[in-house]
């Protein structure tokens, strides 16, 4: 049989920095994330120690754990190791979807889930123990980086810390989305950030973001990131007072 063709090296576009394509380089083994959603989260990253945001970062759905790489090497790169970072995450595999969960073409994901074996990405299947593998080539304290395992129905909010600076969701469906945000957002921080890694992509993750803005009338802007976005909490009272 024919070796397996690598993968091309990621492309950047020409306003990213030397230190940020070398980190998007290193966790690539260990994201499905695309160049621009992890620029994204290290210019985050930067933000909230240059300007002092309190808070620890949250990930929600790390399948390998390369996004939370690249934030833990952003902080190493900055002398920071003061955050404790959270991969909160099932390690067996997505869970099941539900009848709001389409693709952005409109195709239901339980069907697309059912055409691919669960080796394929869109499982995003990687245990526990493969993901603290991949941390072992970062030299964040390993005391500050908690993985906690299981639905984020079941673990948010009672795992989560109390303060919030980055909120990376990246659980794809609507049910898992909308907990997070329920249950999360009051805990980011005004200045904060907020990542929604598949709003463009699955229709459920949309409907989730929302109507969960409709409801509390947070006045979000959204800025695109290819299929994700990203926006800053406000500063002030939720509901835009």
């Amino acid at each position: 049989p024919k070796p397996k063709a690598k993968k091309p090296a990621p492309a950047f576009p020409a306003d990213y920095d030397d230190e940020a394509k070398d980190i998007i380089r290193a966790v690539k083994p260990y994201s499905m994330t695309s160049p621009e959603r992890l620029n994204a989260f290290i210019l985050a990253t930067r933000y909230i120690a240059r300007h002092d945001i309190p808070g620890d970062i949250v990930e929600c759905g790390v399948w390998r754990g390369g996004s939370m790489q690249a934030c833990a090497r952003t902080l190493l790169s900055l002398g920071e190791t003061e955050r404790d970072l959270y991969l909160f995450d099932t390690y067996e595999g997505m869970t099941p979807p539900t009848a709001e969960d389409l693709r952005r073409d409109g195709r239901p994901a339980q069907e697309l889930l059912d055409a691919q074996g669960k080796d394929r990405p869109i499982w995003a299947v990687a245990s526990l123990e493969d993901v603290k593998a991949g941390f072992e080539n970062v030299p964040y304290p390993k005391e500050r980086v908690h993985y906690v395992q299981g639905r984020v129905e079941d673990t948010v909010p009672g795992q989560a810390p109390e303060q919030i600076s980055i909120l990376r969701l990246d659980t794809d469906w609507y049910a898992s989305t909308k907990h997070e945000l329920e249950h999360l957002y009051d805990r980011l921080v005004p200045g904060g950030v907020l990542l929604i890694d598949d709003y463009g992509y699955w229709q459920g993750s949309r409907q989730a973001v929302d109507e969960f803005l409709e409801k509390t009338g947070e006045r979000l802007l959204l800025l695109r990131m290819d299929e994700g976005r990203i926006a800053v909490k406000p500063w002030g009272v939720s509901g835009g007072s």
